[in-house]
């Protein structure tokens, strides 16, 4: 079976404080495409039992994201709430400010993420897919495939995830959303080039289809290819 990102990411909140954590946990789920707009997110009471949160402060948590402009409450038999149709802008802060704050922790991520994404396509074209997996695969590559500038970003991501959910791994979901988030609002700040995303779908195909033909030496080289011409092309805007 496919393991769904929204288990990985609608886990138990860590020790710490728990308004911020939903709050982290919930905007993960709508900028990594997990839940996408228009999408109503699960029901109060399961939401917060998923989450080990009370409901108050769940409420407080979505009542944050709603002021912020990214869900909305809507009352009736078909009601809850839901992810709005137009989200927030990122907030471009620039790149080499960005990669200033992050400092060290930037290599931590991106090494993070190598071991992680590489690791997860080889993972995946080492299983026996099923055809939910599959279709899953491929739906996800199609949506980045015809995703507008705009959605880019968040369909990109919500692929990855997806070569980590079948790999049947919750564990390496949870992993991989964690450091896509650390490094998106990087990613946000570069400009998105036309001939770079034609490439990088390219290589997009190349792992899924790896990964559909249980070959994971080729799924897993294809991925570093992909990984590296990403870190390149980020760190040449560093510079």
């Amino acid at each position: 079976m496919v393991v769904q990102a929204d288990d990985a990411v609608f886990r138990p909140v860590r020790a710490g404080n728990p308004f911020e954590e939903t709050v982290e946990r919930l905007l993960q789920a709508i900028k990594l495409g997990v839940v996408v707009p228009g999408d109503r997110l699960p029901p109060e009471r399961e939401l917060a039992t998923r989450l080990n949160v009370s409901r108050v402060t769940l409420r407080e948590a979505i009542h944050a994201l709603t002021e912020a402009g990214y869900v909305e409450s809507r009352r009736g038999r078909y009601g809850g709430t839901f992810v709005n149709e137009q989200l927030p802008k990122p907030r471009r802060t620039p790149a080499k400010r960005l990669a200033r704050d992050l400092a060290a922790g930037l290599d931590d991520a991106l090494t993070l993420r190598f071991v992680l994404e590489t690791g997860a396509a080889e993972a995946a074209a080492t299983r026996t897919l099923t055809d939910a997996e599959r279709d899953h695969l491929q739906r996800c590559l199609a949506d980045t495939n015809a995703a507008t500038l705009t959605d880019y970003r968040r369909l990109d991501s919500r692929l990855h995830l997806a070569i980590a959910e079948v790999t049947g791994s919750p564990s390496l979901t949870s992993a991989m959303a964690d450091v896509r988030m650390r490094l998106n609002e990087l990613l946000d700040a570069i400009p998105l080039l036309q001939p770079n995303l034609d490439h990088s779908n390219e290589q997009h195909r190349a792992v899924v289809d790896a990964i559909l033909a249980g070959d994971p030496q080729t799924a897993r080289q294809t991925m570093q290819e992909h990984l590296a011409g990403t870190e390149a092309l980020l760190r040449a805007f560093l510079e």
